[in-house]
């Protein structure tokens, strides 16, 4: 058995059953024309050995990923210009997918799951468009002139470990993002991950004190708009890891990581932390910090400013606000505070209700806490959200009055701004969500949570375009993001009428919902796939058999009319009532 290490680009006709199924003779001529036109010679041209045609698909080797990746963008550039020139051909868009990777070599085949992770990747890709694996980046970044935007670790089908995936974007090539969207550039800020805190106290029931304390140093390093900080599910993913920093950093492609140990007895706490250049796997800055607990506001200040004036470029750190406005003199109501969050990120019925008495008692022991009134309605409106709670009108008041108050004590908590935007949506008050959305991702523009709802109002607002910039932003900012991202991301396409993205989207949903399935059947409608569009409509019923077009609409929170009567249309269409 023969093994070589190989950069394989796997290409796919987008659509291919539907072009067929609109005119079979004349997608199989223009199909043929640009195989023999364009992609043939330009994979002679950099030095590429097509494998195998199947069907609609390519299998082309290479023996460098520089000449695959600029391969896939000559091809994706050549296919739109001839899309574009020759009006009355079928268009054919092609989805293309690079990956190195070792492959074994059989006659003039090749195999393994370097051809497999191409293959998977390429499904990634959107019509017209390039994604490559992580390994690919990491040979052609700086090489060459393109703008490339991360998108994460991906779980590939019957491949055992996550695959970091990038999006490559550029010149006039169908593969560039829409002048809307928001894509962030790989290297383009300084990037760091900050692992939870090591409770190194001996007592488990401290344990949210140091998770508590790298929240803080998160949301902090969050507020400058110069770093790009890795969001807290995925930092906290590595909780408990045995890996090196250096793993970590290539994992989630950042430059530095911040790591660090918490040990609290009695009124006191020694904090130590150390930050690490990845690439040199050099301490570029330690401290460590023995205070008593009173302190602790202090230290969480000087930590992130320390941090941050140690970053390429010496970026100037902003003034800290704590210096002139300390949340809370309690130390007890801080430390409940620092409880509760970490209950309510467990997402279950029984942590939900001991989250709430944690802030509850915060708020008792300094009722002009603002954060805790903030978290307080956060968490009820998690039980609100995913029905912990039978008492929901009690529960909704609850969450307004939380937001009234948190806001009048302090009106620059991002997350009182976020969760009053998503009220304010709910009740189809466009122009103050709008206005607290706009508060919130000023106050903090790397909280994934904040931009994927950047996204999705955009979406509601009829600007899904844009919406898909954002949404992809808060994946890249949180690579573990929860499936809801998908739900998001493929009502955005939904809307935008890009129907096999969407569809795309919410496949990825591992447990779908009748609305998942209803939005399925709607897209599978309008690409004229009438068996899909009827298995999920079927599947749809199954879940909810009082579903009506009439009550969906009425959760629905478009801006505009015209969107909302789209989208019953579509249902309509999927044969829906």
């Amino acid at each position: 058995m023969e093994r070589r290490l190989a950069a394989i680009m796997v290409a796919d006709v987008a659509g291919y059953s539907r072009l067929m199924g609109e005119n079979e003779a004349g997608t199989l001529d223009t199909l043929k024309k640009r195989r023999r036109e364009i992609f043939a010679p330009l994979v002679a041209e950099h030095q590429g050995r097509i494998i195998k045609l199947m069907g609609d698909g390519a299998l082309v080797e290479f023996t460098s990923a520089n000449n695959a990746v600029t391969c896939a963008i000559a091809v994706q550039k050549a296919m739109a210009d001839a899309n574009r020139n020759h009006p009355g051909e079928h268009p054919i868009e092609l989805r293309i997918g690079v990956n190195l990777g070792d492959v074994i070599v059989e006659g003039s085949d090749i195999y393994g799951d370097g051809v497999n992770i191409a293959a998977r990747v390429q499904t990634l890709a959107s019509n017209g468009g390039i994604c490559i694996s992580g390994k690919v980046f990491d040979e052609v970044n700086r090489k060459l002139e393109c703008r490339f935007e991360d998108l994460g670790l991906h779980e590939l089908h019957n491949i055992a470990s996550p695959v970091r995936v990038v999006r490559v974007e550029c010149g006039n090539a169908a593969a560039a993002a829409t002048p809307a969207s928001q894509p962030v550039a790989i290297g383009s800020k300084p990037s760091i991950i900050v692992l939870p805190f090591v409770n190194m106290s001996g007592d488990p029931e401290q344990e949210f004190f140091a998770d508590g304390l790298t929240e803080d140093i998160l949301t902090e390093l969050s507020r400058f708009r110069e770093l790009f900080v890795i969001s807290r599910t995925s930092s906290f993913k590595y909780k408990g890891a045995r890996k090196s920093a250096q793993q970590i950093a290539a994992e989630m492609n950042v430059q530095y990581v911040a790591e660090g140990s918490v040990r609290k007895s009695g009124d006191k706490v020694r904090i130590t932390v150390q930050l690490i250049d990845a690439a040199s796997d050099n301490h570029v800055w330690a401290e460590r910090y023995d205070r008593k607990l009173e302190d602790i506001f202090a230290i969480q200040d000087e930590i992130t400013a320390a941090i941050v004036a140690t970053l390429p470029g010496r970026i100037e750190a902003a003034s800290s606000r704590r210096a002139s406005q300390k949340p809370t003199e309690s130390m007890v109501a801080y430390e409940c505070l620092l409880a509760g969050k970490t209950l309510h990120h467990r997402s279950t019925p029984d942590d939900n209700v001991k989250a709430l008495s944690y802030l509850e008692r915060a708020i008792e022991l300094d009722p002009r806490y603002a954060h805790a009134h903030a978290w307080r309605a956060c968490t009820l409106g998690q039980a609100w959200v995913l029905g912990f709670r039978t008492d929901k009108d009690v529960v909704w008041e609850a969450i307004q009055t939380e937001l009234e108050i948190a806001l009048s004590l302090d009106d620059n908590d991002c997350d009182v701004h976020r969760v009053l935007a998503a009220v304010h949506l709910t009740l189809d008050q466009f122009d103050k969500a709008r206005y607290h959305q706009e508060r919130a991702i000023g106050l903090n523009a790397n909280d994934d949570l904040i931009v994927v709802q950047q996204g999705e109002l955009l979406t509601w607002f009829g600007e899904p375009e844009e919406g898909i910039g954002w949404i992809r932003k808060a994946m890249q900012l949180n690579p573990y993001h929860p499936e809801r991202f998908w739900s998001h991301l493929g009502r955005a396409h939904f809307v935008a009428g890009q129907h096999v993205e969407a569809i795309e989207a919410f496949r990825r949903i591992s447990k779908p919902d009748h609305i998942v399935h209803a939005f399925l059947a709607a897209c599978h409608a309008a690409t004229g796939n009438a068996a899909a569009a009827a298995t999920h409509r079927e599947a749809a019923m199954r879940l909810n058999p009082d579903f009506s077009i009439a009550e969906y609409a009425a959760t629905l929170h478009y801006l505009r009319d015209a969107d909302k009567e789209r989208h019953c249309a579509a249902l309509a269409a999927a044969g829906f009532r």
